[in-house]
């Protein structure tokens, strides 16, 4: 890797286009480097992935609202179209909107993969919008599977090496920002495009998808699943402006105006971005890791203790016989999913799901009490406000720990973690310790996912939502990811089984 040294400029130096950050993300994404067979195998992982958790919210309401705003979007000129998950293969839309659409069904449980730096980040995001515009290509460009291999991997490449280097959340940014840019760069690896056109993509991208992390504090909304697949839809729209010669604010991440002198760091600030050298295999989508269980990723490794804990103390599950419980864990599980967020939403039993989800005081709560975890039941309100989880899950908090802390940060995989020590008192006067480092599901953890692992997850959470030989083409079509044609492209979407499924999600009406 090279370190790419990236700081604020004045504009009476004239920082040259090759000397900027967005140029060097153009110069990742046109190297014809061939894709290695262990990413290509994880590319696969991760499309499966996605479909999984898209089958599991086709009903859920923002999702419903984003595909009914899709649908009213015909086919664009220049291309066939893209599918939309739910819908059947031949109902195709403009390649922007099926991004959006797609971009929130997979984001909407929070339960695909994950990557956390200096950042954080679902890399996973990149890959609706990717495949959107392969599917609209692919007939005039003869785009194959082994093409949108190559754009996955420069999607999941410049997404997580920004996230490596350079922290949004610490200047209240939402993480998408880094997306915009992935995802333009991951296009324009699909569709082999030129390093200037995809330079001003790139910086286009990132002007349109900077904003506040709002979305992710206090009562959080059902934005929460949209930014992403705003970011993709972005993206899709900066590719076809660039294409067609419109430039980008120049230098995007180091002019005097510029992202890191006014919504980063500031005008002092300097960063090392590491890039893949000329030839360099792509491989940073091997530093990501799925989900197990439907929540934020920094509770991925708590709902695992909490359910071990429940098989060895099945007492903790009265709060009766626990006086407190305290998670001594990293900066950021602390401050955005935990009590040092200083939400109260995250302890009230009648927050959204969206917040829920990331109140690890509640999920550790219900993991002991259970013993397992489940994307629907629970947080079900019902289960939310079970009198006696309410009175353990407010006997819960979280205080930071500077060495989870370090080892959250870390650069080495083998010490890199996510989550923390737990301290239980009891109401006899013991104390229960323990500790987990990463998701049973995470490359180092108790039980690693292959790709054994995401078609079970894909058939469990496809169940009753698609027809079984449905779950079997598609298994069977993404499995052969980088061998399809052009024609076989359209067929990696999933068709729910029958109308009633998706005519059972009332559609809301809008402008469009």
């Amino acid at each position: 890797m090279k370190l790419h040294s990236v700081r604020t400029h004045k504009s009476d130096e004239n920082l040259p286009r090759d000397g900027q950050l967005a140029w060097a993300i153009a110069e990742v994404a046109v190297d014809p480097v061939p894709v290695t067979p262990e990413v290509t195998e994880m590319v696969i992982n991760r499309v499966i992935d996605n479909a999984a958790v898209a089958a599991a919210s086709l009903t859920r309401r923002p999702v419903v609202s984003a595909r009914s705003q899709a649908l009213a979007h015909p086919v664009s000129t220049g291309g066939d179209g893209a599918t939309v998950f739910g819908p059947d293969a031949q109902t195709r839309v403009s390649p922007e909107w099926a991004a959006w659409a797609n971009g929130v069904a997979v984001r909407e449980l929070d339960y695909h993969d994950t990557f956390l730096a200096a950042e954080y980040s679902h890399p996973g995001d990149n890959i609706p919008p990717i495949t959107a515009v392969a599917q609209h290509l692919a007939a005039s460009r003869g785009l194959a599977g082994s093409d949108l291999v190559r754009g996955i991997a420069t999607g999941y490449e410049i997404q997580i090496d920004l996230a490596k280097a350079i922290s949004l959340h610490a200047h209240k940014i939402d993480h998408v920002a880094h997306l915009g840019p992935s995802a333009a760069a991951g296009i324009g690896t699909l569709l082999g495009l030129d390093p200037l056109t995809i330079f001003h993509a790139v910086g286009q991208a990132l002007h349109t998808t900077t904003a506040t992390r709002q979305s992710r504090k206090g009562e959080i909304s059902t934005w929460k699943a949209h930014a992403p697949a705003f970011a993709g839809k972005m993206a899709v729209e900066a590719v076809d402006r660039a294409m067609r010669g419109e430039t980008s604010p120049t230098p995007i991440y180091e002019g005097e105006d510029g992202v890191i002198a006014w919504l980063l760091d500031g005008p002092n600030a300097s960063y090392e971005v590491p890039l893949p050298e000329p030839g360099e295999p792509k491989r940073a989508i091997l530093d990501s890791y799925t989900k197990e269980h439907s929540a934020e990723y920094q509770a991925q490794a708590w709902i695992d203790l909490g359910r071990r804990l429940h098989g060895r103390y099945p007492q903790l599950a009265d709060p009766a016989n626990v006086v407190s419980i305290v998670l001594h864990t990293s900066h950021h599980t602390h401050y955005v999913i935990g009590s040092g967020a200083g939400d109260p939403q995250k302890y009230d039993p009648a927050a959204s799901r969206e917040t829920l989800d990331h109140s690890v005081p509640y999920i550790f709560a219900v993991s002991l009490q259970d013993g397992a975890w489940h994307h629907v039941d629970s947080y079900a309100p019902s289960r939310a406000a079970r009198p006696d989880t309410v009175e353990l899950w407010h006997k819960i908090s979280t205080v930071e720990d500077p060495e989870w802390t370090r080892r959250y940060h870390s650069l080495d995989v083998n010490e890199k973690a996510f989550g923390g020590r737990v301290e239980i008192e009891l109401a006899d006067g013991t104390t229960i310790v323990d500790e987990i480092a990463v998701a049973d599901a995470h490359p180092l953890g108790a039980h690693p996912f292959e790709r054994a692992d995401y078609v079970g997850k894909f058939r469990a959470l496809a169940h009753g939502v698609l027809d079984p030989a449905e779950i079997e083409r598609f298994l069977a079509l993404a499995q052969r990811l980088p061998e399809l044609t052009s024609a076989e492209l359209g067929g990696l979407t999933i068709t729910a089984a029958g109308p009633g499924i998706l005519a059972s999600a009332h559609a809301p009406t809008g402008l469009f």
